[in-house]
């Protein structure tokens, strides 16, 4: 049975919201799923992207396929990253790569470290967005 990550189309006409379900590959769009992993809103401003980061990651391990709209909000959501370096795939500055044997115990410790410099990248960005922006109001002073 080949197993797909993939959107299932909820909402009303022209208000779409989807669900992010693992299912198998043969199933109709809207058909059974085995698991539902997160949601996607995204009429929302910003949009909105939930997903159970470890689901995901275990559904990874397991072999199922994401499509590309999937691919992408996991990207998103950092569940590919976590995936990738559970598998070694990805190395993080300042963790060691990890052997077959120590994947299991090491990939929650090397998560930490890529959602910290992540949040500090985002922060980094934040300040220097904030401080090149010129003040453009329109009133003189």
């Amino acid at each position: 049975m080949a197993v797909k990550m993939r959107l299932m189309r909820m909402g009303k006409k022209k208000q779409p919201m989807y669900r992010v379900v693992v299912i198998d590959g043969r199933a109709p769009r809207d058909g059974r799923y085995i698991e539902q992993i997160g949601r996607y809103e995204p009429l929302a401003d910003p949009s909105l992207v939930e997903i159970d980061n470890e689901k995901a990651a275990e559904w990874l391990a397991k072999g199922a396929q994401p499509t590309e709209a999937v691919e992408k909000l996991l990207n998103i959501s950092g569940a590919m990253n976590t995936m990738k370096v559970r598998t070694g795939q990805i190395h993080t500055v300042g963790a060691k790569a990890p052997t077959v044997a120590e994947a299991g115990e090491d990939a929650d410790e090397t998560a930490v470290v890529t959602t910290e410099a992540a949040q500090g990248a985002d922060e980094t960005a934040e300040v220097t967005t904030e401080a090149t922006t010129p003040d453009v109001s329109g009133e003189e002073e």
